[in-house]
């Protein structure tokens, strides 16, 4: 069993800066991906990166890629998500997320631990 638990959401400007983390405990996570997911009323969970312990490779969705930074503490068994040039349309509940690799996709029903969720909030 694996508990995760984010921190770091908050209130920006558009324009600004912002960097979650995800502090996971219960097992090691060699054989795991990692993901940031999001979630905005009304509107069904996102994708936003995905990275995958061993080996650090990593997917972006369109609306991250060259803006947010994905990345992983071995030692802290901790993911970050530094998000950059943030915009109001970013507003929603951030979820990290962990699977095996071998089915953590793109998709949320692929990954099987979740944590709680922290809001971030852009203001235009």
């Amino acid at each position: 069993q694996v508990q995760l638990v984010e921190s770091g959401g908050g209130l920006v400007q558009a324009g600004g800066s912002l960097r979650l983390s995800c502090a996971a405990s219960g097992r090691t996570f060699s054989s795991y991906s990692m993901a940031w997911f999001r979630q905005a009323p009304g509107k069904e969970r996102e994708f936003v990166v995905r990275i995958r312990w061993n080996g650090g490779s990593t997917d972006y969705a369109d609306s991250a890629k060259g803006r947010f930074t994905i990345s992983r503490d071995s030692a802290k068994n901790t993911v970050y998500l530094e998000m950059n040039s943030l915009k109001p349309e970013d507003t929603a509940v951030y979820y990290c997320a962990a699977g095996f690799s071998i089915v953590a996709l793109r998709n949320a029903g692929g990954y099987m631990y979740w944590g709680q969720g922290t809001q971030v909030t852009v203001s235009s």
